[in-house]
């Protein structure tokens, strides 16, 4: 990646930290099932880079709203075909062979014998031909409306009376697993790899020539007007139902397409050759994560653990209490996010509690906390719920969970006019020898039981009046679209969390300058705000040392004198999902600012949705923040890659992810606490 400016490209970055997540797959220190997942995380990242920003940069090149557009997307699909040419070769000649090697035996079509065969005849005739439905494509049949990301096989036919070739697309059912283990252990092989060996059976008088997987990816951003939209929920519905016609934007096929058949997709897909990806491999590598499902090999993943549980919440109202004693500090996935759901559950049933109100961005299908609320209702509780329609790819479960907890008696809102609501936020109010209390639940993840296990993310429960009371206002805001809010101690987005972010940076520049002790550590998915970043620059300059994780896309570059020589940027990379935001400010030698919340360095964070970031302000947690969680990050590396001037990321150790990192330090430390078992994986 070669910057072009001042800051790398926002597309490139992401293309780079894909990039990263595939060294995970290559890398035979990790264990080689866990490879397999991160291998098709990579397939996932792109299926969203597809959808998301190179749909977007093909958009500008037709409405030629920038000049140099077609050879930045030209630069785009070059740097993308790369990726997936490394992916498909370190699925072909490092995990097939390893996996072999374990026992574990992946069939392509070529591979399957004559035992396999007859073993899969009478499995295809009784549970995947029925399922299957040819379409034929003459002048009366004209090239199908292919679904988004759904996988297909194009089938070259002949007719053997007059030798006339014909075409037919053959959906593959989503409904059917992709990959399927063969009879008495003797390995696995792919749906299509089985559809395509009997394919023939579904063209009787017709002689088969050839098949081909593909499957093709469209334009997936959501438009929706809402000056125009008289129901959010029916427009954002409507707008989900067009997507399946929405503009192709990556055709993917197996590599032994033959020339004709390809031109003859592209030119029904309406794509132009650059577009298309031509694979040795699988056609779609993020289905071989059912790998993992379909083999009981622990030996072959990360060692299974249990998520401390440092705090007893079993007692009818016992978590209030404590909360009411001390603030509470969650690190998950190594401290166990069932706190959170008994907090909310302990609010629905609490006789005391008048009031429940929270944000819901993402959650699980079978939630718990959706079905705290809905039982909150029904106990007469006032519930209200800030359901964001617009969370992307989660919309139509979104609406789902709206309208059950309408059915259930809730107030559903759906947040301010043409923000997303980002933020992760529950507020109990309770009533306590005749006054009102407020308890809250801020975090840095949605409430997501589930993805709780994978991604690294922070939660406080805390009864501070001050916070509480600004969380309060944060509920009133979005419910009540309350123009001017002044925030004592939250920094909430649109309104002031980008000025007083730029200005805590600019006040350890201030510092610097004066000779006193400044220092920036800021922890985030990913940073892009070019304000944010000129006051990075302006501090650097200053003298100030700044620590920057970045897991994924990082505009700044690091290390050019003159501009950023004080800055290191590192990414994180492992067992699971650095999600958390932490950001640490010296405080111009005062007591340390410390700081958490849902959101990144990006303008979307700070302009176009409701994001929240609060402090922490028990000298407890700070302690512990500081000595425990901060220290782990800058010391333990063997899991982390520093990003270089010239945009290339070079391992923090050279002995790499078999030195010490800080994931594995955060386990041990869950693991002393005494809590912690090996019951169960963790995912």
């Amino acid at each position: 990646m070669i910057p072009t400016s001042k800051m790398f490209n926002r597309e490139l970055s992401w293309l780079s930290f894909d990039r990263r997540v595939l060294e995970l797959a290559e890398d035979p220190s990790v264990p080689l099932l866990e490879r397999v997942r991160f291998l098709s995380i990579v397939s996932s990242n792109l299926d969203e880079f597809f959808e998301i920003r190179v749909a977007g940069i093909m958009q500008q090149e037709e409405s030629a709203s920038h000049p140099a557009t077609r050879e930045f997307l030209q630069q785009v699909l070059r740097q993308a075909h790369d990726l997936v040419a490394a992916q498909q070769r370190c699925w072909q000649d490092q995990l097939v062979p390893a996996l072999a090697e374990a026992g574990i035996v992946v069939k392509s079509r070529q591979q399957l014998d004559e035992t396999d065969r007859r073993e899969l005849s009478e499995r295809f005739d009784r549970e995947i031909l029925p399922a299957l439905t040819p379409l034929a494509i003459d002048p009366s049949h004209p090239f199908p409306v292919l679904t988004n990301k759904g996988l297909y096989l194009l089938v070259l036919l002949r007719a053997p009376a007059t030798g006339e070739l014909r075409r037919a697309v053959v959906p593959v059912p989503r409904i059917l697993p992709r990959v399927l283990a063969l009879a008495d252990q003797r390995g696995f092989t792919l749906l299509s790899h089985i559809i395509q060996t009997f394919l023939h059976r579904l063209f009787p008088g017709l002689e088969l020539q050839g098949s081909w997987a593909f499957r093709i990816t469209r334009n997936s951003d959501l438009y929706v007007d809402e000056e125009e939209a008289g129901n959010l929920l029916e427009a954002i519905e409507e707008e989900i139902r067009n997507l399946r016609k929405g503009a192709t934007v990556r055709l993917e096929v197996e590599a032994d397409i033959p020339a004709p058949e390809l031109d003859w997709l592209l030119m029904s897909t309406e794509l132009a050759p650059e577009n298309a990806f031509l694979n040795p491999g699988p056609v779609n590598m993020l289905r071989l994560a059912s790998l993992l499902d379909l083999v009981s090999r622990p030996d072959l993943l990360y060692p299974a653990f249990t998520p401390a549980l440092p705090v007893d919440g079993v007692e009818p109202t016992g978590l209030f209490a404590r909360i009411a004693q001390q603030d509470i500090l969650l690190h998950h996935p190594y401290e166990s996010f069932a706190p959170v759901v008994d907090f909310l559950r302990q609010a629905a049933r609490d006789e005391h509690v008048v009031a429940i109100k929270l944000t819901l961005y993402r959650t699980s299908g079978d939630s718990p906390v959706v079905e705290a609320l809905k039982e909150a209702a029904r106990n007469g509780k006032q519930v209200t719920a800030l359901v964001e329609l617009r969370a992307r790819f989660d919309e139509l479960n979104n609406i789902e969970w709206s309208r059950q907890l309408q059915e259930a008696g809730a107030h559903v809102v759906y947040g301010l006019h043409g923000l997303k609501t980002h933020c992760k936020a529950c507020l109990v109010v309770r009533q306590e020898h005749g006054v009102l209390r407020r308890y809250a639940h801020l975090g840095t993840g949605n409430y997501n039981p589930k993805t709780a296990r994978i991604y690294t993310d922070f939660s406080l429960l805390t009864a501070d009046a001050e916070i509480t009371a600004d969380v309060g206002l944060l509920f009133n805001v979005l419910t009540g679209n309350l123009a001017s809010p002044q925030f004592r101690h939250l920094l909430v987005a649109p309104f002031d969390l980008s000025r007083r972010i730029v200005a805590l940076i600019e006040g350890e520049a201030a510092a610097a300058r004066a000779g006193r002790p400044a220092g920036i550590f800021a922890k985030v998915n990913s940073l892009v705000d070019p304000d944010v970043i000129r006051a990075l620059h302006e501090a650097s300059n200053a003298g100030v040392k700044i620590d920057l994780v970045v897991r994924g896309i990082c505009c700044l570059t690091p290390g050019v004198p003159g501009k950023s020589e004080h800055i290191r940027v590192r990414s994180f990379l492992g067992r699971f999902l650095e999600h958390s935001r932490v950001f640490r400010f010296q405080n111009d030698g005062g007591a340390p600012i410390l700081l958490m919340g849902s959101a990144d360095w990006m303008p979307r964070n700070f302009l176009r949705r409701v994001e929240c970031v609060f402090p922490l302000r028990s000298p407890e947690l700070i302690r512990r923040m500081e000595a425990e969680i901060l220290a782990t990050y800058r010391d333990r590396t063997g899991d982390a890659k520093e990003l270089q001037a010239d945009g290339s990321y070079l391992p923090c150790d050279p002995r790499g992810r078999l030195a010490p990192g800080a994931q594995d330090t955060f386990l041990r430390l869950a693991a002393r606490s005494g809590e912690t078992g090996v019951s169960e994986a963790g995912r």
